[in-house]
């Protein structure tokens, strides 16, 4: 017997499976998508009608707060943590971070922004694991220090000092939180 494949699993897009699981749960969704120049982190709640977006940030956001967004993990968790700061005034009981297709690996962009949120308050199910030096940008910087001076020129291109990149990660932190 012939099966149809519907469109968005063929084209790796939708696991409706675990899609089904989560809307049946009747939880909030913490939605992270990765993109090549930056982080995308939306709280989702379903609607007969359709998914609703309840708040939504963007990487490029957090150039206001003196940050400069790539797409690495210490963007990707203060993009969670703004989001988070976003839906504090939504009364968010509890949310369930929605991988989509994924890989589930540990200290990941989207594990990066679950645990920004969670650290600012987002009520989180489940426990978020991510290397907490790679967090602040540790690795970045020491990785500039070691590559020598052709590295990071967009960067230095935007003027932002990758050598002081642990200061400007607490700074801005300290700027979302004050928001």
């Amino acid at each position: 017997m012939f099966r149809k494949i519907k469109k968005r699993r063929a084209s790796a897009l939708t696991n409706y499976r675990k899609r089904i699981r989560m809307l049946n749960s009747g939880i909030d969704r913490l939605v992270v998508r990765r993109s090549n120049r930056g982080v995308i982190a939306q709280l989702v709640g379903f609607d007969q009608k359709g998914d609703r977006i309840l708040a939504s940030a963007y990487s490029k956001e957090l150039k206001a707060f003196g940050w400069e967004p790539r797409s690495n993990i210490p963007t990707a968790y203060l993009t969670g943590f703004l989001l988070a700061q976003k839906a504090g005034k939504l009364g968010v009981k509890k949310c369930i971070l929605d991988i989509g297709l994924y890989k589930p690996i540990k200290s990941s962009v989207i594990f990066s922004a679950a645990k920004g949120a969670a650290d600012n308050g987002m009520p989180m199910q489940g426990a978020v694991e991510v290397d907490e030096k790679r967090i602040s940008g540790t690795h970045i910087r020491e990785y500039a220090k070691s590559s020598g001076a052709g590295k990071f020129t967009s960067y230095k291109e935007a003027g932002f000092d990758v050598s002081n990149i642990d200061a400007v990660f607490e700074e801005a932190k300290k700027k979302i939180k004050a928001k």
